[in-house]
């Protein structure tokens, strides 16, 4: 199996050669835009033996502009950027000169925010406030912005050729949202992205996010329509077979921790393999076989890694 087949057929949940890998990071500084940014892509991959690649959206995290928000009815007037400003346009430039480069041999997931993630750029004790204010006017606007995200979602798979994309969900900390109010106030919104992107390709994965270091109330993200599910298993005490039921039989994504002291980051090469069979063969013994089984971090690395290590994770893979 050549990196493409091995991803899709794991996706698909069928039998693949090895169990296939990819792990990634945020590009920080001048690499964040523009040019410098694709290189740097472009350098990591290239060089690396991940299995499928994960274009970030570094630099552009925030929204486009602040939207002239001051008070909660505000939310009601902002509007759609659209494909033609720059961001949209500059992200679609970014994940067709990637794919360019990377294709015809390797899946690429883009990495898109929530419509909840992108607001809260705004300030998120503002929004906050207005969330317990008037939740009816930030629905509104997240339903503007969820347009705008559906249509990039769209993009990048249409005219940048990605495979995919990875829906990055964040905001289900315990402590945030009951469940009713998180399924009123940010699942529409989140949905109505999902819904778009599997019209565009089933190779979707969503990513519970538990960048928070606290854990999410994973069952209101357990039923979202995507082929493919990625969580802090660290955080959240949930092994990726126990993850494989919770979340309906989607293929699982994940296993290491991705924080500075996990093995990951800081074990010898015979730790960091040990882990990697380990973490196979339990999966194997709960699940019967490693269909539907994806090696990789509970999220992003921090960029100082030694990329050696992922290799080492390979190698264990190959060994076994």
């Amino acid at each position: 199996m050549n990196r493409r087949e091995r991803v899709l057929a794991a996706f698909d949940a069928k039998e693949v050669d090895r169990v296939p890998v990819g792990f990634w990071f945020h590009f920080t500084g001048d690499e964040m835009f523009g040019e410098p940014c694709i290189q740097a892509h472009l350098n990591y991959y290239q060089h690396s033996r991940m299995d499928y690649a994960k274009i970030m959206c570094d630099g552009y995290f925030r929204p486009p502009m602040d939207y002239g928000v001051k008070k909660a009815s505000d939310w009601r007037k902002i509007r759609p950027v659209g494909r033609q400003g720059a961001y949209i346009a500059d992200q679609l430039e970014r994940a067709k000169r990637v794919n360019e480069a990377l294709a015809p041999d390797r899946c690429t997931l883009y990495n898109i925010f929530a419509p909840f993630s992108v607001i809260r750029w705004c300030g998120e004790e503002m929004v906050m406030a207005h969330l317990r204010e008037d939740p009816e006017s930030v629905m509104e606007g997240m339903k503007i912005i969820s347009q705008d995200v559906a249509e990039l979602s769209r993009l990048v798979v249409e005219e940048a050729g990605c495979t995919g994309i990875y829906f990055c969900l964040q905001g289900g900390e315990k402590d945030r949202f009951t469940e009713e109010e998180y399924r009123s106030w940010i699942a529409p919104s989140e949905l109505s992205v999902l819904h778009e992107a599997n019209r565009n390709s089933p190779y979707n994965m969503i990513h519970c996010c538990g960048w928070a270091g606290d854990p999410n109330r994973l069952e209101l993200w357990s039923d979202y329509p995507a082929k493919a599910v990625n969580w802090a298993v660290f955080i959240e005490n949930m092994s990726l077979a126990q993850g494989r039921e919770f979340f309906h039989g989607k293929t699982v994504a994940g296993g290491f921790d991705n924080r500075k002291g996990g093995v990951l980051y800081s074990g010898t090469k015979e730790e960091v393999q040990a882990f990697t069979r380990r973490t196979v063969e339990e999966y194997r013994a709960a699940a019967g076989d490693t269909r539907g089984l994806i090696l990789g971090a509970d999220c992003t690395i921090s960029p100082d890694v030694d990329f050696s290590r992922f290799d080492w994770v390979v190698q264990a893979l190959e060994d076994t």
